[in-house]
């Protein structure tokens, strides 16, 4: 088996950067929701000192004074992005696993100049999409981790490493630090370095049984990977998710019902379209809220509260009038709400469920028909249809002062060239 990991370069920095080549080698920083901290950055951001998850009040002005550019996030154009790059992927290679929206791994097994390919596909994906990636390639998946871990971190290999060939994997993984192996987090590398295993090659050398015995069985099989056996294989099929979960923080505090409503029936509406691109129905709906746990001078309020449907729907109709009944129900006065959230679980396919006869009699005459055409309109960037409950002004809705616009997926904001 042979496998090669994709992995785009600093991906919402850029993103950000694809319709801004003026922008090219400026330090570029996103945000968080409500413009709140940073949690992407380009490696010129890194060079001017400015670290993951910092506060941007904190570091605003020194970072635009040494010359940077801040972006609220714009989650619509990064998603676009992400599927341009998988679809270029899938052209270039018969199976591909989406492992996340910045990385994807592909089965390279039977091809024979393997080091080409990878810089093929760097090629192929700046031109197709504008977004700079690495390319690591190797026996397993956890060495295909190594080899691109190699290709970030040395300009020298411009972007692709193959460590098929074992010495040149055994030089890499002698320099690698074990905790940036995949599947090594934080504990697990306190506790081997408090072994004396500090270097990915030191990993690949203990015995399986040993790790199984002092750590776990994922680490036995991350050890199996490192020493070049296969143990994970592609997922071309992404797993159904269990439960989709819809939450912001508000941009100012919610103390009246309508306002909360408005936001849990917009978090819904959002909910119910992930629910149908599962091709889903779920038959337990849940609503939580909460106040600002660091405004100690506030009453202090986590609340939550779960419906059972009478039979599995993934009609945004059905789950809004459950959600609202919900929402009344946990809601409190005189309480500064800072964040809510709606929760959709217990699964089943279509068509899979028994229900009830006369309520399957009765159900809504062509739901499915209008939710798909629904969703239609909605990704079309044409426009967007939006239910009463959600609100007009929506004043609760997150800050994203610095967004740029949706080049991609909304007609009004497309680039013009001149």
């Amino acid at each position: 088996m042979t496998y090669a990991l994709v992995d785009c370069n600093s991906f919402y920095a850029s993103c950000e950067r694809i319709f801004r080549p003026d922008i090219k080698n400026k330090p570029v920083v996103v945000l968080s929701n409500n413009d709140g901290c940073v949690v992407a950055l380009s490696k010129e951001a890194k060079q001017v000192g400015v670290k993951m998850c910092e506060p941007w009040f904190k570091i605003e002005k020194p970072f635009l004074k040494k010359g940077g550019i801040a972006f609220s996030s714009n989650y619509e154009l990064y998603a676009d992005v992400s599927s341009r790059v998988m679809q270029t992927l899938e052209h270039l290679a018969p199976k591909v696993e989406v492992y996340s929206i910045d990385e994807a791994f592909l089965d390279l097994t039977g091809l024979r100049d393997l080091e080409k390919f990878g810089h093929e596909c760097r090629e192929t994906i700046d031109q197709w999409v504008g977004m700079p990636v690495c390319v690591g390639i190797g026996p397993t998946k956890t060495l295909a981790k190594v080899a691109n871990y190699g290709a970030k971190k040395y300009p020298a290999t411009n972007g692709v490493v193959d460590v098929t060939n074992q010495e040149r994997r055994r030089k890499l993984m002698a320099i690698m630090p074990v905790r940036e192996v995949w599947g090594v987090g934080s504990r697990i590398n306190k506790k081997l370095n408090s072994l004396g295993i500090t270097t990915a090659l030191q990993l690949s050398e203990l015995d399986t049984k040993l790790i199984k015995r002092k750590f776990s069985s994922v680490l036995e099989r991350t050890l199996m990977e490192l020493k070049g056996y296969p143990c994970i294989g592609l997922k071309e099929q992404p797993t159904t998710k269990k439960q989709i979960v819809v939450s912001r923080t508000f941009s100012r505090k919610i103390t009246d019902l309508n306002s909360m409503n408005e936001a849990i029936s917009d978090y819904t509406s959002r909910a119910c379209e992930k629910l149908r691109k599962e091709n889903q129905y779920c038959k337990m709906v849940s609503v939580f809220m909460r106040t600002n746990y660091f405004r100690k001078q506030d009453k202090q309020y986590h609340g939550s509260m779960s419906y059972k449907l009478h039979s599995p729907t993934n009609d945004t109709r059905d789950i809004l009038r459950a959600t609202k009944m919900l929402s009344e129900e946990v809601f409190r006065k005189n309480i500064n709400f800072i964040k809510a959230g709606v929760m959709l679980s217990d699964f089943y396919d279509e068509d899979v469920y028994q229900g009830d006869l006369f309520r399957a009699m009765s159900s809504r005459s062509g739901s499915k028909e209008l939710m798909l055409t629904v969703d239609k309109i909605n990704s079309s960037g044409i426009g967007k249809i939006t239910f009463a409950a959600q609100g007009i002004k929506k004043t609760w809705s997150m800050k994203r002062f610095l967004q740029s616009p949706r080049y991609l997926t909304n007609w009004e904001e497309m680039p013009i060239v001149k």
